[in-house]
């Protein structure tokens, strides 16, 4: 007998989401993390349309649709200008919009939820080693504690133990850019109801808003300093933006700088042990995919570990679990090549970038152009 019937490495969103899926379909289920506590620093932040439907069944979606910011457009700009208009108001969903959320505001989220079915996290409690069998998976963690599980599953991140002491590949690479990340609040020109791509002369900024009238700023940067500065963000919307002076940062919450990956495992299985999120996929956040397809991972992997486990398949065989590898890891490819695009065009050379930004204002006028881009940021083109 196992003490669980599947045992998760990582209280991420992808982990919790997880967790609390395989706890309402009625399976014993444990969730440990090495940190002594959730992150409390805003990384992703846009929740898209695909993944507000597939965290309805867990009553989540209302409870961060209430949390969030609506922004039913997406704009790439050229300062004022308006390179191509992408509205989610006309899409075939609930939820026809991105939903602005820090991620530290869905782990709490998800994690409320996985405490009123039950369940709980075990912090901080790090994975030293595991074995499994025709049975089973036995883990063994750094406090000396052994969990027997029928699964396991590593949900614990681009450097993941899990995948990594299960001999599974991550090939790819990373970008030769660095990148710089700040949270702000401003004064002047700022949407809040719209996530705006600037292609400059300069290079590229994302202005995102979120709650509490804060605003993330995202710029590719050659020389970006680890922590940047108030003068940093305020220049780059300078060069980037509206204009000089058109935005105006007054407060600097938190800021840094990180490189971009492009990694998919080589498998999402070996045996009993199985991958999901940053363990089986990272990639750029153009698009703001990545935690969308981490939680969407989730969802999927719980129904097909519940079909195994239930005995609803002929005995010997988990034809679901295969069928999970074979079409998330699908979708992560696609992912992945939408991002890469996304981030190269980004990121051109600068004296292509006025043929870029002209070549976007004739596909702007292409209706199927704007709604193919729609489908696929709000994740419904994998639906």
């Amino acid at each position: 007998m196992n003490d669980v019937d599947v045992l998760v490495i990582g209280a991420g969103p992808t982990g919790l989401t997880l967790a609390a899926s395989l706890i309402d379909r009625g399976l014993r289920t444990v969730v440990a993390d090495k940190q002594p506590e959730g992150a409390n620093t805003s990384r992703a932040a846009a929740v898209n349309a695909r993944t507000l439907e597939a965290l309805d069944h867990l009553d989540v979606s209302r409870r961060m649709v209430k949390a969030g910011l609506i922004a039913p457009r997406f704009t790439i700009r050229q300062g004022r200008q308006i390179l191509i208009p992408v509205h989610f108001d006309g899409l075939p969903t609930e939820h026809p919009y991105t939903l602005m959320l820090s991620q530290a505001e869905t782990e709490r989220l998800l994690l409320e939820r996985l405490h009123e079915l039950g369940g709980a996290v075990l912090r901080p409690k790090v994975l030293d080693r595991f074995i499994q069998d025709a049975d089973g998976v036995t883990a063994t963690f750094t406090d000396g504690e052994r969990i027997r599980a029928g699964y396991l599953v590593g949900a614990d991140g681009m450097h993941s133990t899990v995948r990594a002491q299960a001999g599974i590949g991550f090939a790819g690479g990373e970008f030769s850019e660095s990148f710089t990340l700040a949270d702000v609040r401003l004064s002047g020109e700022a949407p809040r109801d719209e996530v705006v791509l600037f292609y400059a002369k300069d290079g590229l900024t994302v202005l995102a808003p979120l709650p509490g009238n804060i605003f993330r700023v995202v710029a590719p940067t050659a020389h970006a300093p680890q922590v940047p500065s108030l003068e940093f963000v305020q220049s780059l919307l300078d060069s980037r933006g509206f204009g000089t002076g058109a935005t105006v940062v007054s407060q600097l919450l938190w800021g840094t700088r990180f490189r971009i990956h492009h990694r998919v495992a080589d498998s999402y299985r070996r045996g009993r042990v199985l991958l999901a999120g940053d363990a089986a996929h990272v990639h750029s956040p153009a698009g703001g995919q990545g935690m969308n397809l981490g939680i969407v991972d989730a969802t999927s992997l719980a129904a097909a570990l519940s079909e195994t486990l239930s005995g609803a398949l002929t005995t010997g065989t988990d034809a679901a679990l295969d069928r999970y590898c074979s079409v998330q890891r699908d979708q992560a490819q696609h992912v992945l090549r939408l991002t890469g695009r996304l981030t190269r065009v980004s990121t051109l050379p600068r004296p292509l970038r006025p043929v870029r930004n002209a070549g976007m204002r004739l596909a702007a006028r292409v209706p199927a152009v704007r709604q193919q881009l729609a489908l696929e940021l709000s994740g419904l083109s994998r639906g």
